[in-house]
């Protein structure tokens, strides 16, 4: 999981594992797993796919 700058997760809200939330965000409802999320109030954007994660460890 990674949380952006004065990003605001209320409490009683689960982000699930390997989830993105976008800087600034306020996270109102729970984020389901490998997922991009942001915006106030948080939605979420769009899936983390298996092409994201092999671009990443490619690239470095």
């Amino acid at each position: 999981m990674w949380i952006g700058s004065n990003a605001v997760v209320l409490p009683g809200v689960r982000i699930g594992y390997g989830s993105v939330i976008g800087a600034g965000s306020v996270v109102s409802r729970s984020i389901p797993p490998m997922t991009v999320a942001v915006g106030t109030p948080c939605r979420v954007v769009r899936p983390i796919t298996d092409e994201d994660l092999t671009t990443r460890t490619a690239g470095h």
